[in-house]
């Protein structure tokens, strides 16, 4: 990215808002722990890590910021905690800080810088962060939060890279190679 956001990264920020919003608010299955919503488990942060990865930090963490927010309006589980737009919004900006610090261009990511950018977004927000946060706030033990964060996390790390592996990849296919032809006449008689 250069200094300014161009209105194509804001454009494709804006699609990844709108699919973390849908993702994360109306197809995620929602555990209820001592009152309050424990677990969310979802493929909601896969746009938020994408655009992190691959449209930079400072854009995924955007990307999870806004979502959190506009989910909160258009379906709100309880009182607005900005920590969990913190939360959201490290979501984005962690995996993409270190892909950025692993001097790897985006397009080139591989799976194992991805493998260690997802797991410390995992590791870090999701079984350490949550789980304080749920204490702190509405009184819910980590001892409940964290077993269930920690299997969230064994399944949902490695299927999580294979995915962004996989987006990657077509990303790369697309902006080098150019879209194919056949594919752009079908997307225009789609739309």
């Amino acid at each position: 990215m250069k200094t300014g956001m161009t209105t194509r990264v804001l454009t494709r920020m804006a699609l990844l808002i709108a699919l973390n919003v849908i993702l994360e608010r109306t197809l995620s299955l929602r555990i209820v722990l001592g009152g309050v919503e424990g677990i969310r488990i979802g493929f909601g942060p896969l746009p938020v890590v994408f655009a992190g990865i691959f449209l930079g930090p400072l854009a995924g963490g955007l990307v999870g910021a806004v979502g959190d927010l506009i989910g909160f309006f258009i379906n709100p589980t309880g009182p607005y905690m900005p920590h969990f737009m913190l939360t959201a919004a490290l979501r984005g900006a962690l995996p993409g800080l270190l892909i950025l610090l692993a001097g790897k261009g985006r397009r080139e990511v591989g799976v194992f810088p991805l493998f260690l950018a997802v797991a410390s977004m995992f590791v870090l927000v999701n079984v350490f962060l949550l789980p304080y946060f749920l204490e702190t706030l509405f009184g819910v033990m980590r001892a409940v939060t964290v077993p269930p964060k920690i299997g969230e996390a064994v399944v949902l790390i490695p299927a999580y890279t294979a995915i962004l592996y996989a987006l990657g990849r077509a990303l790369e296919k697309i902006l080098v190679q150019g879209p194919d032809k056949n594919m752009l006449r079908l997307t225009a008689r789609i739309w």
